[in-house]
């Protein structure tokens, strides 16, 4: 497996979440374009959902460059939190945008208003997915490698621009079709969708802010490799939680009461190493009980 050493990873925080601005703003610029020329209810969801990619972006990339500084004389632990104060932000902006869009789309269905130069919107939402995937992959490979909530979070936006655009294109098909409601119909659609990822991220970013344990497999694994270290007896009080991208690991480790000072801190120094060997950004504190 490869081993990626602290800059790389920050290099890919930094570099995803400019390319995130980068794409916001301009697919902005085009579907605002292709809004204006249609007057499409889809083509305005899917406007609303850009301008939320490129306010939650914006409000990434301030909060990953926050999270990176290190730990200071205030913030024993980090700046970490911010990201996870960036999701809740995010997700407050989601929700509120759906509702707004969800009472356009009522009164444009209501108003059984057309859609003019149908091939324009359909032109731009494909611009939009082929220049989204790119942003996807490259958000995709700084997550796997930094686990950063920030970036996933930015992530599942740029997901749902993705699905939004598709929604646009059928809409404005059918719609040339002559199905008049297709276009407030999937307008409503996919505010519904924006509520629901919504949700996923509130929950996320306020059980990082909660301090909620680490997956269950990850104490387990733990745990394992704790106990593998020869000299250990067994652990209790094992503590963790997720500062950004800082695991943050506590626990009691059992020794022999009969060992001397100094191989009593050696055995939690090994432990300490074999966590932090699957664990590399990981903040470790052993405390030694004699049994």
């Amino acid at each position: 497996m490869a081993i990626f050493k602290s800059d790389d990873k920050v290099f890919w925080l930094r570099f995803a979440s400019t390319a995130s601005v980068v794409t916001a703003i301009i697919l902005i610029l085009v579907k605002l374009i292709a809004w204006v020329v249609t007057d499409s209810v889809s083509i305005l969801a899917s406007l609303i959902d850009s301008s939320l990619d490129a306010m939650a972006s914006i409000i990434n990339y301030g909060a990953v460059s926050y999270s990176l500084k290190p730990a200071d004389e205030d913030h024993r632990f980090g700046h970490g939190k911010a990201e996870s104060l960036a999701g809740l932000a995010q997700s407050m902006f989601i929700m509120g945008s759906a509702l707004v869009l969800i009472f356009h789309a009522v009164g444009h269905w209501r108003k059984s208003m057309m859609v003019d130069a149908e091939w324009v919107g359909v032109s731009v939402s494909v611009f939009a997915i082929v220049l989204t995937l790119v942003l996807l992959c490259i958000q995709h490979f700084a997550v796997k490698l930094t686990g950063s909530v920030a970036i996933k979070a930015d992530s599942l936006h740029y997901r749902m621009d993705v699905l939004t655009n598709l929604a646009v294109i059928v809409a404005l098909i059918l719609t040339a079709m002559g199905f008049t409601q297709a276009d407030s119909l999937f307008a409503i659609g996919i505010a519904i969708y924006m509520v629901v990822s919504a949700r996923e991220i509130l929950v996320d970013a306020i059980n990082r802010l909660m301090d909620r344990e680490l997956p269950v497999y990850t104490l387990s694994h733990i745990e394992t490799l704790a106990l593998a270290v020869h000299g250990v007896r067994g652990i209790h009080q094992l503590r963790t939680r997720q500062s950004g991208m800082i695991p943050i690991i506590q626990m009691h480790v059992e020794l022999d009461k009969n060992l001397t000072l100094e191989q009593a801190h050696q055995i939690a120094d090994n432990v300490e190493a074999a966590i932090q060997a699957d664990y590399p950004d990981a903040d470790i504190t052993i405390h030694q009980d004699p049994v």
